[in-house]
């Protein structure tokens, strides 16, 4: 059921609602910390906030706004009873510290990209939707695209239960504090299958268009990629007076974990890090007894992927065997190679005149919904490659040209 939803006015005249620039602005501090990076982390103030902007650019174009059983938000044009509708958006969340546009750009971008449609007069023969994705990054909960993964059913509504956030908090708890009943939960079938396409816009992940002259590429696939728990437990102990042949150390195992996954993904041509670290008791005059490290890894196929994190896995266990510390591994999450929809896929690429057609390493709902809905992507350059950092960066022209882009893009397909 609907959360927050109207029918929804007859549209505002073309260049009555807000431009790319406002809305730009008004956005833009929300969520911001003083590092200069973004907090917009899930069902916290700072997304209650990215929420309510969402909401208020969607009413400013007379869509109905509407909040799914997950918390996915859609701004309306016609009847989503219809079926066959056709969907852009992105996501609002950040990961800690993260950048202003991985996400944001695209919603920012799709509610432009309407804005042109009806500029140009453009007829909406299937209904339209404009969707911010819940929980994208798993910053807060350690899954990424929870709002998308519950909706096609891939995070079962137990799984989600269960997921607590570094101060215990439990999903469900968070999201009705946040004023989101969590007892609705789960796959959303119906509401997918009411769903023709996806198209979503983003942000380039890396520096495939940097030098080049095309300003948007069109995405071919999402690496295969998952996250998996390393708990190195050790023996607590005083660190200036245990010898050091004494020690059982899981700080040391853990940093040869992570010197050893640099190694096995390079030899492999994969990626492997470990970006999230907890250590008990986090004295600085005591042996830990227990760090925990995250590994993300991706690979271009899944047996690579596979072969990459077993092998880290061993020299875990290896190195754990020579420090007298266990190791466990636990997999949190997993999701496999996403061939975006072929024909989708050619049709943006033709559309916007031969645009570089590339694949990404990086996840997003998009790869999840592919599934069960055909979906494609479109990049905007990125002339530094950096994401999921403050540095991240689009020209304005680049920008505009997105826009343009999902625009033409969008047009061919209503």
């Amino acid at each position: 059921m609907s959360q927050d939803s109207h029918r929804g006015d007859t549209p505002p005249p073309p260049g009555a609602a807000p431009s790319f620039h406002s809305m730009w602005k008004d956005l833009h501090p929300l969520g911001r910390h003083s590092g200069g990076g973004y907090r917009r982390y899930a069902w916290t103030p700072a997304d209650a906030e990215c929420r309510a902007w969402f909401a208020e650019q969607a009413r400013a174009r007379g869509l109905a706004v509407e909040v799914d059983r997950n918390g996915n938000q859609w701004a309306w044009h016609g009847d989503p009873a219809a079926g066959n509708a056709l969907v852009t958006g992105s996501h609002l969340d950040s990961v800690p510290d993260g950048g202003a546009y991985d996400g944001p750009l695209g919603v920012l971008s799709a509610f432009a990209a309407y804005d042109e449609l009806r500029a140009r007069g453009t007829g909406f023969t299937r209904p339209f939707a404009i969707v911010n994705f819940a929980d994208e990054e798993g910053a807060r909960f350690g899954v990424a695209c929870v709002g998308s993964r519950l909706a096609s059913g891939t995070l079962t509504r137990e799984a989600a239960h269960a997921l607590r956030d570094a101060d215990g908090i439990a999903l469900p708890q968070a999201m009705e504090a946040a004023g989101h009943d969590p007892a609705a939960l789960g796959a959303d079938p119906e509401r997918l299958s009411r769903i023709g396409a996806f198209v979503e816009l983003h942000i380039e992940q890396g520096r495939a268009l940097a030098g080049t002259p095309h300003p948007v590429g069109v995405a071919s696939a999402i690496w295969p990629h998952g996250r998996w728990r390393f708990d190195f437990h050790g023996e607590a102990n005083h660190a200036g007076t245990t010898r050091l042949e004494d020690r059982h150390d899981p700080m040391l195992t853990y940093a040869n974990t992570v010197l050893a996954a640099r190694k096995k993904a390079r030899l492999a041509g994969a990626l492997a890090t470990f970006g999230k670290v907890a250590v008990e008791p986090n004295g600085v005059n005591a042996i830990p007894s227990l760090v925990s490290g995250w590994l993300d890894s991706r690979a271009p196929d899944e047996e690579t992927l596979a072969g990459v994190v077993a092998e880290i896995e061993r020299a875990a266990a290896e190195r754990g065997g020579r420090d007298g510390v266990g190791v466990r591994v636990t997999r949190e999450s997993a999701t496999p190679l996403v061939e975006f929809d072929h024909a989708l896929r050619d049709t943006l690429a033709a559309r916007l005149g031969g645009a570089p057609v590339l694949p990404t390493g990086a996840g997003h709902d998009a790869g999840i919904l592919s599934a069960s809905v055909p979906t494609a992507m479109l990049y905007v350059r990125n002339p530094t490659g950096i994401s999921h950092s403050p540095a991240e960066s689009a020209g304005e022209d680049d920008c505009a040209a997105g826009v343009a882009a999902l625009a033409d893009v969008l047009e061919g397909l209503l």
